[in-house]
């Protein structure tokens, strides 16, 4: 199912109306997302929140990897397919084949892609990354006529204040790699940044 840029606009509105009441998001930019040509965002994860905050910090229309099991309700199925959500299965890549080349499709249109690279939660601390995804999607990079960037974004949570709990949104610089052996090595370069403008220590899955 293809994401309606109506729904995904009222949804997005009715989330910045909500988290205004329950959070002070503040974005330090150390890089301007253009508006042409494909792009992966590799944000920190800590808590479900993530996600809309994430969809709240850029201004362009995003798609977002998520976990399969999201997807197993037939309602919830189809509302996050509007708002843009892609299943992947974790564990068998082979079953989402379909959603690789979705998203591949995505990709050629120049569109944004939101990847969470530890695939899970870590709080107070960033994992080490998942590189399979990204190995993908370098293998698919040989057929653009440009390389792709990978933004890293942190994520910092204050304390609560009362009803509001400040969020500090830092993107990073892209990220490049050539081909899809350069996997590994840009999954470590992604997680080092993202320790670095989190100011969260780095710890082994």
């Amino acid at each position: 199912m293809k994401r309606n840029s109506f729904i995904y606009s009222v949804t997005k509105r009715i989330a910045r109306l909500v988290f205004s009441i329950f959070y002070q998001i503040e974005t330090e930019s150390k890089e301007v997302l253009s508006g042409h040509g494909p792009a992966i965002i590799l944000p920190k994860h800590q808590y479900w929140t993530d996600i809309p905050i994430i969809s709240l910090t850029f201004k362009p229309l995003l798609y977002f990897v998520a976990k399969k099991e999201l997807f197993e309700y037939p309602l919830i199925r189809s509302y996050l397919s509007l708002l843009g959500g892609i299943p992947v299965d974790r564990k068998q890549s082979i079953r989402t084949l379909d959603s690789f080349r979705h998203l591949f499709f995505l990709l050629r249109a120049g569109e944004k892609i939101v990847i969470f690279p530890e695939g899970t939660y870590f709080r107070d601390a960033v994992g080490s990354g998942k590189s399979r995804l990204l190995q993908m999607i370098l293998r698919f990079q040989s057929e653009l006529k440009h390389r792709i960037p990978f933004i890293p974004v942190g994520i910092r949570y204050g304390e609560r204040v009362g009803w509001r709990r400040r969020v500090e949104i830092c993107i990073g610089h892209p990220l490049f790699a050539e081909s899809e052996s350069d996997a590994i090595s840009l999954t470590h370069q992604v997680m080092e940044e993202i320790s670095r403008i989190c100011c969260l220590p780095k710890c082994s899955q």
